[in-house]
């Protein structure tokens, strides 16, 4: 790969981000790339969310009957569906930001080719990261639509999740990209997704409430990013709003700041060799 940049070798790789628009040709780039196979990926974007919430959501829900929120019962279909959701976020994001990412940068070497033209590191990582959290939206748009249609909830805050969805597909990408610039190949991705995503998945309050675990995993679980955005999402279901939003709100905004920091320098000393 190559180890070209823009920039002089003697400035630190943890000076403040470069950007500028330049990062929206890459984006554009990426858009046009994934048209063709726009819907294989919809598909298997939203394919294995929906058997969670089918086997999950209709099967136990039968047995469960109704879960409590801060008191108020739901639905646990309800309940699986608001969490589900942004596990989706959290995956579709993830996944673009590691395993698609990678290839353009180090298999394709197409980072290596758009740094010829006037486009520097800095704003192809960060179209990069918007480009992931697109995906992330894109997909969970989708759900949202089969879930409406399945009656789940009609509420109209879910205009607000949307939103908040796209937010947490940027926080997602950010921690992403961390990984990707340390990968030395895609079995490296494996760690991160068993070490990390999926004890997130069960640690979140996703699939039960987050009472049932004990008090020192419930101080640990408020301050994952997967768990606040539970915590916003899954009151817009049920027609409330979020209490203490604007805690949560902070501390994904920490991930997502923090992330795409490390991610930017990580990445900047990757290329610089």
């Amino acid at each position: 790969m190559s180890t070209q940049t823009n920039t002089p070798v003697h400035q630190s790789v943890w000076r403040a981000p470069e950007l500028s628009m330049r990062w929206w040709p890459v984006f554009l780039r990426n858009l046009l790339v994934w048209r063709k196979l726009a819907i294989p990926s919809l598909v298997g974007n939203i394919a294995e969310p929906l058997m969670w919430l089918v086997a999950f959501g209709y099967g136990m829900g039968a047995l469960v009957g109704k879960v409590s929120v801060d008191g108020t019962p739901v639905p646990y279909i309800l309940f699986l569906a608001s969490g589900s959701i942004c596990m989706s976020a959290m995956q579709a994001a993830s996944f673009e930001a590691l395993y698609s990412a990678f290839s353009r940068m180090h298999v394709q070497k197409t980072w290596d080719g758009i740094m010829n033209a006037p486009v520097n590191l800095d704003d192809i990582v960060l179209a990069e990261m918007l480009w992931a959290a697109f995906k992330a939206l894109f997909t969970v748009t989708a759900i949202l639509g089969v879930m409406l249609a399945l009656g789940i909830s009609y509420s109209p805050k879910l205009l607000v999740a949307w939103p908040v969805l796209l937010g947490v597909g940027i926080t997602f990408s950010c921690i992403a990209l961390i990984f990707n610039a340390l990968a030395k190949g895609y079995d490296f991705f494996t760690y991160y997704f068993t070490l990390f995503l999926t004890p997130m998945m069960f640690l979140s309050g996703i699939f039960f409430p987050l009472e049932q675990l004990p008090v020192v995993v419930r101080t640990i679980s408020s301050w994952l990013p997967l768990t606040n955005a539970v915590e916003l999402v899954r009151p817009l279901f049920m027609d409330q709003w979020p209490t203490h939003a604007l805690r949560h709100v902070l501390v994904l905004a920490v991930y997502t700041v923090g992330g795409f920091w490390i991610a930017l320098a990580l990445t900047r000393k990757r290329f610089r060799g």
